[in-house]
């Protein structure tokens, strides 16, 4: 979902002003937070591995879960502004366990008046605008021969379905009947909004869908609150969409029947785009308002969509679309296709004319760097959702334009890694889709287009300038800011961002940057993916897989960054030749402060304009929270200072340097 810009950056500054001059009053205060034993303490992990989840971070050699094929046919109706139809669900138990009844997801009951959703969140005043949810009109077993009735009943955003005989390993077949009206633009994630030439829909969240049943929670029946966002299991998604005739529908897969709802012409123009780096227009401006951009002229078009194992699909539809395309170029020769879809408000290069190339950039980094798209098509919609993902198709705003659609489009796409691939928990866990997802952002922007857009570690909460490492330390500091482990949904909005988004993000920069290094990050991260792609991991499935692809015990990172707010203050407090002699060395002294222990560097300036680096491990906090080390020196110095690339989230930056005695 998408980042929003929130100006944290004055609160940051009088944070780190504040600090600053309690270290300037106290140049040699040794006080500290600090407790080796509480940080270094051993039994991190309640639970050791299992045959399910491995003590090495990796799926378990009696790993399950479940699958969940659906069939769907449905019409969109402009008129009455709903989705009806019948989804048929073929779920599969692979669990140990007999299933005697079944629970489905029905999110659009989030927007029934008396949703749960409605009393969680703050209340606007004068907006009070709901739908009637799903209308379930039957549910069903089909067992090829015979359809039977079966009993359901409805809590909120969940649907029992009560099995006249348990579901052993195997499958089922539902068939459920439905409908419901769209919310407007109310919906956030699934609305419709007018444009000059027309309304666009943005459809998702539109069929009921299984709940995941695994071996952490058995039935994960959580419902949808909002920020709390989805758990699906994965499985083939046939379906097919049924609108009025002058409508284009861009969805998520590959499109199955083209000569029944596109021109020859969008064809071959397709067929053009397909084989081009660069953007090809499939219907131009000039062309939305007329008829012959249509295969026929009256009635209604069925769109036909499969995509295969994944855990969702979403779709658009308007008669405003403007339609471009082009090739995706993937490792070992694979291809895809990039599209984008909008309105003539987004139309021109310095709009949305450039969606495409941005969406084509970010899927070949991703891919180059982490793990090969796996899809035949990705879709960049505009809309009014402003910013949200689902399998192979990104809603994003009409009104991006230059860096902030970029950042937007590569944030948004980048899920298609982390949930859509990596298939985590995001109602329990929104740190393991948005953290890790906006982690992986950072370097995409520094690396398209030679960094045009970059840096985006600086841009996401304090538009125009600002240490990263700073822009976190507010949050830290706050008494009320709960942390990264905090179920999403308990989150207050006002911490979502820098405690969903920006803190897990930053911390495993600190792991590749500072902590691990690149090569071994990058190789634990790459094992982490490609052990858990289209599975379910855990939290403790991710920090179990970077410590062993790394070989490094990082449980006093896991609990100081992730399951607490600890902060990092490291102080210099003295810096003096040893015995009095330049050629034996600089003796430093220095003080870790706050609770959270980080490696360092220290950089030495010397006289005659030279510089040295010495790089300082966690160990050396091991035993105490003060030391004195006597850096391997030869030659007049200067000065001393910790951290001079300013790269820690250290609490107070003016104790950290030192003239050298």
């Amino acid at each position: 979902m998408k980042l929003k810009f929130i100006d944290i950056g004055l609160l940051s500054i009088l944070a780190l002003s504040a600090s600053a001059q309690k270290g300037k009053l106290n140049p040699n205060d040794t006080s500290s937070n600090y407790n080796p034993s509480a940080a270094f303490s051993p039994m991190f992990y309640t639970e050791k591995g299992n045959d399910f989840h491995s003590a090495n971070g990796a799926p378990g050699p009696r790993y399950w879960q479940n699958r969940a094929d659906y069939n769907l046919k449905v019409a969109l109706d402009t008129v009455k502004k709903t989705i009806s139809g019948t989804v048929v669900i073929n779920y599969t138990n692979n669990s140990p366990d007999a299933l005697p009844y079944l629970w489905l997801q029905l999110d659009q009951n989030t927007y029934k008046q008396d949703a749960r959703s409605n009393f969680f969140t703050d209340h606007t005043p004068g907006v009070d605008q709901h739908t009637s949810g799903y209308q379930i009109e039957s549910v069903s077993v089909d067992n090829g021969d015979v359809v039977k009735p079966v009993p359901f009943v409805i809590t909120d955003a969940r649907m029992q379905v009560r099995l006249a005989h348990p579901l052993q390993k195997g499958a089922i077949k539902l068939r459920i009947n439905y409908h419901y009206t769209i919310p407007g633009a109310f919906g956030g994630r699934t609305d419709y909004c007018d444009t000059k030439n027309g309304k666009i829909y943005e459809i998702a969240q539109w069929f009921p869908r299984m709940c995941v049943y695994d071996d952490s929670h058995g039935w994960d029946t959580l419902p949808f609150l909002g920020s709390g966002e989805f758990y699906l299991d994965y499985g083939d998604i046939d379906y097919s969409v049924t609108v009025p005739w002058d409508m284009i529908v861009a969805g998520s897969g590959e499109l199955l029947n083209p000569k029944e709802v596109l021109t020859a012409k969008q064809i071959v123009r397709l067929d053009q785009a397909r084989n081009s780096d660069k953007t090809i227009m499939i219907r131009d401006l000039a062309e939305v308002n007329d008829p012959a951009s249509r295969p026929v002229n009256k009635g209604t078009l069925t769109w036909h969509f499969k995509m295969l194992n994944t855990r969702d699909v979403a779709f658009g539809a308007s008669k405003a679309y403007i339609w471009d395309a082009a090739r995706v170029n993937l490792p070992g020769g694979k291809k895809s296709l990039a599209m984008s879809v909008y309105p003539a408000e987004s139309y021109g290069n310095d709009a949305w004319g450039r969606a495409t190339e941005y969406l084509k950039k970010s899927i070949e980094y991703f891919s180059e760097k982490w793990f090969v798209y796996p899809y035949p098509v990705a879709i960049n919609e505009a809309g009014i959702a402003g910013g949200m993902e689902y399998p192979g198709i990104v809603f994003d705003d009409i009104t991006d334009k230059g860096s902030v659609l970029y950042w937007v489009t590569a944030h948004e796409i980048g899920h298609n890694w982390f949930p859509m691939i990596v298939g985590s928990n995001e109602r329990r866990y929104g740190w393991m889709d948005e953290g890790l997802n906006t982690f992986i952002d950072i370097y995409a922007s520094d690396a398209f287009n030679k960094g045009e857009y970059a840096p985006k570690r600086d841009s996401e909460y304090a538009p125009g300038g600002g240490n990263p490492a700073d822009e976190i330390i507010p949050s830290l500091l706050d008494p009320q800011s709960p942390s990264i482990m905090t179920a999403p949904d308990a989150i207050p909005e006002k911490y979502r961002h820098p405690l969903t988004y920006y803190k897990p993000a930053f911390g495993l920069v600190l792991l590749r940057e500072q902590i691990l290094g690149k090569d071994r990050f990058d190789y634990a991260f790459k094992n982490y993916i490609n052990q858990w792609a289209y599975k379910h991991p855990q939290p403790d499935d991710f920090f179990r897989s970077i410590e062993n692809g790394a070989g490094e015990d990082l449980s006093w990172f896991w609990k100081g960054w992730f399951y607490n707010n600890w902060l990092v203050d490291i102080a210099l407090i003295d810096a003096k030749y040893a015995g009095k002699d330049a050629s034996k060395g600089i003796t430093i002294k220095a003080v870790n402060k706050e609770q959270l222990p980080m490696p360092f560097t220290v950089e030495v300036k010397f006289k005659d304009g030279g510089k040295k680096r010495f790089y300082l491990p966690v160990e050396t906090w091991l035993q105490s929270g003060q030391i004195t080390y006597t850096l391997p020196t030869k030659q007049e110095a200067e000065s001393v200072s910790i951290d001079p690339d300013n790269a820690l989230p250290d609490l107070n930056r003016g104790n950290n340097s030192q003239k050298v005695k």
